[in-house]
């Protein structure tokens, strides 16, 4: 299959912001030309206000690739200059080629959307047997099965378990919410949904995506594990900010999760992908998927409230999730994204189907809305609307954000009972804990001090707070800013402790053995 030349990287923003005029809108031309021959400058100014080393940013406009450019440097303390072939951790983008390739099988009539699951993971089980029975691929791909966000991630971040052993524990993890009924986003989902894949094609979910997708889409820079980024050169390393100082981190391996975060891309080969998609499918003549999955994956099943400040902002008037796509409208049009975030990488892919133009932007720390920001900017001049400054806006929102968590903490403290001590000497919490769903924890002296630990991801350092209550300060940077705040020891009536409680992405509850 050939593929359409790309421009490289370094060429003149002028030139290509002049490409993409060339086949916009007459009555818009004037108002993009304006705003995107300032784009360097925007991009520039948001990454020393946001802290960002380095970032990429492509795009598309009607199956042409009319901007591709890096800016800042792969690591920090590295002159090493970010471009559009620097790879870049995507995390949850991979989902959607995790959808697409099990599309592939629908297409060729091997399953249905809506087969069960237990036809294909009979060893799976859900915490209700009846959902076990109904749960449906479908299910799998829209976040519709019922359970909180995020649910029990923790069984693969930073653990030994292998993706069998973590489908078998997640049939302990209890359900909140309607199946069918509430929105809860689910990165174990997606790793059923890739086992699938494995069952019915007898390949690895791994060389099953790279043969019928990366493969024919020409996208050869892009890989799907660490083992294979580690052979590149032009990577970028993860960066967040450690003890208020932006700081390089190890690269994290998302290997037990792999369908549903372990691609890693560029600029230019993620232009590929929403060609793919704007396109309906095709690329170069070439039906990669069938029109009528793009279509499905494009379309709402379930529906739900969006991302809170910023979803105000844009004023939606629906939100939705398809088959690992948000949906929802902004001025009129509607619009089909995904962000990605994994250890010090925020990445955002959007695309405006009806205008024929997506961008992506890729980014080598976590948190940022720079990414929020860039993508907004671009889309408000292809869809020539009233002018914002985007990098303004999500600022002063960061800053509000941060009063809030300052409140939080002073009402914490308000309702802190100071002077306490634990209710039983140290030696009592010291030993193993157990849980059905997590497996083991321990309870250990450390210098002087408790510490908590369940795996490499999740080790914390107590301190007292009040009563049978410890402040916890996670050791792991990324970790920390989803984490609880404190765990809690339970007594259990005997003179001892009988359980303690702490929060993951959920809380769990670790009975001590």
């Amino acid at each position: 299959m050939r593929n359409r030349p790309i421009t490289p990287w370094g060429v003149g923003l002028g030139l290509l912001v002049a490409t993409a005029l060339a086949i916009a809108r007459p009555e818009a031309v004037l108002a993009q030309a304006g705003r995107l021959a300032t784009l360097d400058e925007f991009v520039e100014t948001g990454m020393k206000a946001w802290d960002v080393p380095g970032l990429a940013l492509a795009i598309v406009k009607d199956d042409s690739l009319v901007l591709v450019r890096g800016y800042g440097v792969r690591k920090l303390g590295s002159e090493l200059p970010v471009d559009g072939h620097t790879l870049f951790a995507v995390a949850s983008y991979t989902k959607a080629f995790t959808a697409a390739a099990l599309g592939i099988l629908v297409s060729e009539d091997k399953l249905d959307w809506d087969d069960p699951v237990s036809g294909f993971l009979p060893d799976f089980e859900l915490y209700d047997p009846w959902v076990t029975r109904q749960l449906t691929i479908r299910d799998l791909l829209s976040h519709r099965t019922g359970y909180p966000g995020w649910a029990a991630d923790h069984l693969w971040q930073g653990s030994d378990y292998d993706r069998a052993e973590i489908l078998h524990r997640f049939r302990y993890q209890r359900s909140e919410g309607g199946f069918r009924s509430v929105y809860g986003y689910s990165n174990i989902m997606y790793l059923a949904a890739g086992e699938i894949i494995s069952v019915v094609t007898h390949q690895s979910w791994e060389a099953f995506v790279t043969k019928r997708l990366l493969q024919p889409l020409g996208m050869h820079e892009s890989t799907v594990t660490i083992r294979d980024l580690e052979k590149r050169d032009n990577v970028a390393a993860p960066h967040m900010a450690v003890d208020g100082e932006l700081t390089p981190l190890v690269p994290f391996d998302p290997w037990n999760v792999a369908p549903a975060m372990a691609l890693n891309s560029n600029a230019i080969d993620m232009a590929q992908w929403l060609r793919l998609h704007l396109a309906e499918g095709v690329l170069e003549g070439d039906t990669i998927l069938a029109p009528n999955i793009v279509a499905e994956m494009q379309s709402p099943q379930i529906w739900w409230d969006g991302p809170g400040a910023v979803a105000e902002l844009e004023q939606r008037t629906f939100s939705a999730y398809g088959l690992a796509w948000d949906l929802y409208d902004y001025h009129g049009r509607k619009v089909v994204r995904h962000d990605g975030s994994i250890d010090g990488m925020t990445s955002l892919l959007t695309m405006v189907p009806e205008e024929g133009f997506g961008v992506v932007v890729l980014t080598n720390k976590v948190p940022n809305q720079l990414t929020e920001a860039v993508v907004h900017q671009v889309m408000d001049a292809y869809l020539d609307v009233a002018d914002r400054d985007w990098n303004a806006v999500l600022l002063e929102q960061r800053t509000e954000q941060r009063m809030a968590e300052k409140e939080r903490a002073w009402r914490w403290e308000e309702i802190r009972t100071k002077g306490t001590k634990p209710t039983l000497p140290r030696s009592q919490y010291l030993g193993e804990y157990f849980d059905q769903l997590s497996g083991g924890a321990t309870i250990t002296k450390e210098k002087g001090h408790l510490v908590f630990r369940y795996n490499s991801k999740y080790v914390g350092d107590l301190e007292h707070w009040h009563y049978d209550v410890y402040h916890i300060r996670w050791r792991d940077p990324y970790v920390s800013t989803w984490a609880g705040k404190f765990l809690r020891f339970i007594p259990d009536g005997a003179g001892g402790i009988g359980s303690l409680r702490v929060r993951f992405d959920n809380d769990i509850e670790f009975h001590k053995r």
